[in-house]
């Protein structure tokens, strides 16, 4: 993996410590940032992982040696941590479903900057933040997951902004554990041909944030070698391994005591494979 940063690189040692040299899914090797004044560089150095400053002289120059330096270094992942630059669409293009951001809100609200003066100025009651899949707009990816705190009487832009950056130190790194485990990806073009009209068509009526809980119900049935069953859980019709998969796909996001003990309730083949993908990606952590 490459992280890409412009400054102090907060979320960029939450992910140096989920995934170190040798982690068994995979490990940081590369950190780029377009200010070589950027704390994220000193960070990556005292781990022992290369730090590269590429001034910014303009976006097609720091494209042209990143991608470089990311088939160099066989980088397969790219996640941007803080980084204050928009990549081209070729960029994105060539690195879509493994190009992630994460954004200090809970998208689809309130992209782009000052977030946290916008959601307070709004009266909003809780907030968060959310890893997404790059695309060509601002902060309009898919979204991969997202987590959420409250906002509190009496807060300002700063505590807030403490607030989500503490959530985002544990969320990127789950979010990255879930896609390097094959838990999780971008909705796919053909989704008609996959699932047939009807379960594609309550796919597509869902909101942006609810769309990643029935991907990961769907990577996990294609983990258990269940892909068939997909498309009848998505129309409710999924039976126990359609039920186990949207508890393991809940469950992977955020733990919950009443879900656990549902999965205790599951027939045993099903139980075992939600209790085994659940201990994977939490091992990975």
């Amino acid at each position: 993996m490459a992280v890409f940063a412009s400054g102090r690189g907060t979320n960029l040692e939450a992910l140096l410590e989920a995934f170190p040299k040798g982690h068994p899914l995979g490990e940081v090797v590369l950190v780029l940032s377009d200010n070589p004044e950027a704390f994220a560089l000193e960070r990556a150095r005292r781990r022992g992982v290369e730090a590269v400053a590429l001034p910014w002289r303009g976006r097609r120059a720091f494209e042209e040696e990143a991608l470089g330096l990311l088939a160099e270094r066989r980088v397969d992942l790219v996640l941007l941590a803080g980084f204050m630059r928009l990549l081209s669409p070729r960029f994105v293009e060539a690195w879509y479903g493994r190009l992630l951001n994460v954004h200090p809100s809970l998208l689809p609200d309130y992209p782009g900057l000052h977030v946290h003066r916008r959601v307070l100025e709004a009266g909003e009651k809780e907030t968060g933040s959310t890893v997404h899949f790059v695309d060509q707009g601002m902060d309009t990816g898919p979204i991969l997951l997202q987590g959420r705190v409250p906002v509190l009487p009496g807060d300002t832009p700063e505590t807030l902004e403490a607030r989500v950056l503490r959530l985002e130190h544990g969320l990127y790194p789950r979010a990255v554990a879930l896609l390097l485990s094959g838990l999780a990806f971008p909705p796919p073009q053909d989704l008609k041909a996959r699932l047939g009209q009807e379960a594609a068509g309550v796919f597509q009526g869902l909101s942006p944030r609810e769309k990643p809980l029935y991907l990961r119900a769907w990577a996990l049935l294609r983990a258990w070698g269940r892909e068939a069953l997909v498309a009848p859980a998505f129309l409710g019709q999924g039976g126990e391994w359609g039920r186990g998969a949207f508890l393991a796909a809940h469950l992977l996001a955020q733990d919950h005591p009443a879900l656990r003990a549902e999965v205790a309730s599951l027939p045993e083949a099903v139980r075992r494979e939600v209790e085994a993908s659940l201990k994977r990606v939490e091992s990975s952590l």
